[in-house]
Parts: C-alpha cells; structure tokens; sequence
C-alpha cells in the first residue's frame, strides 16, 4: 500500500477499520496514517463494533467474510445507531467472489465497495471521497 501523495488529504479525518487479514490491516493502517487519517483498527465484528462505540469514528471501512460477527452483520449494527457514518466494504469474498457480498452490503447501507485485492491509492480516495460531506472539504483528485 503505497501513498504518491505529498499532501494528507486524510487530515483530522478518523477511519475505523475492521479486517481479519493482519496482513492486509497493517497495510491498510500504514496507508492511511501517511494519509493524515487518525485510524482504530479491530480484527473482526465484534471487536470492531465494541471499537466503533467507544471511538465514534467520521468513517468505518469493514470486510464482509470474517469470524465472530461478520461484516454485514456490522454494517447493520453500525447504521442502526448512527445512520449518518458513513462505510465502505471490502471483501474479496472468497469462492463465490467479491461482488454477491459487496451488492449485498450496499443494499444493508454500505455508502460504497471495494472489491480485494485494491491498492492503497484506491483506498484513500474512496475515504476521500465519503469523508468530503463529513469534513467540508472537497476530495482531492489523484494527478
């Protein structure tokens, strides 16, 4: 997950992430930390639903498939006290493929989707974009 930007578009921004790869978490937390973001991170439902109440994140990123409480699970939960946050799913759904999981999380109330595997320039803008109506600001456009 690399960043190609100088700015931190990111900036005062704070983004839950809850993903059961540590792998791919890590790399996650690293991206968006040179981002500017102020990040929390759980991995799995459960913790990351505990972490978004005690937290109260501007944005939640959550991967669908794991164990304990599932993503969609976790999109219900978090949209059901806070309609408003807005969260973007990830998944690479596994045999059956990314996209049943992602149109399904959409239709739960996942303001966007991501299919794995994504680059970290991908994942930014995409918070980018769903944090321009939290912060004000206008997302930035990639060069």
């Amino acid at each position: 997950m690399e960043s190609n930007l100088s700015s931190k578009r990111l900036s005062g921004v704070s983004v839950l992430l809850i993903e059961d790869d540590l792998t791919l978490l890590n790399g996650m937390i690293k991206q968006l930390t040179a981002e500017g973001a102020e990040v929390s991170a759980a991995a799995d439902g459960r913790a990351g639903l505990a972490r978004f109440m005690s937290h109260r994140p501007d944005i939640v990123v959550t991967d669908i498939v794991m164990p304990e409480r599932e993503g969609l699970e976790t999109i219900m939960a978090i949209k059901s006290d806070r309609p408003d946050v807005p969260i973007l799913a990830i998944s690479g759904g596994g045999r059956s493929g990314a996209t049943p999981f992602l149109d399904l999380a959409r239709h739960l109330g996942a303001d966007d989707v991501l299919a794995k595997p994504f680059r970290g320039a991908q994942l930014a803008e995409r918070i980018a974009t769903l944090a321009s109506p939290v912060t004000g600001a206008m997302p930035a456009t990639a060069a």
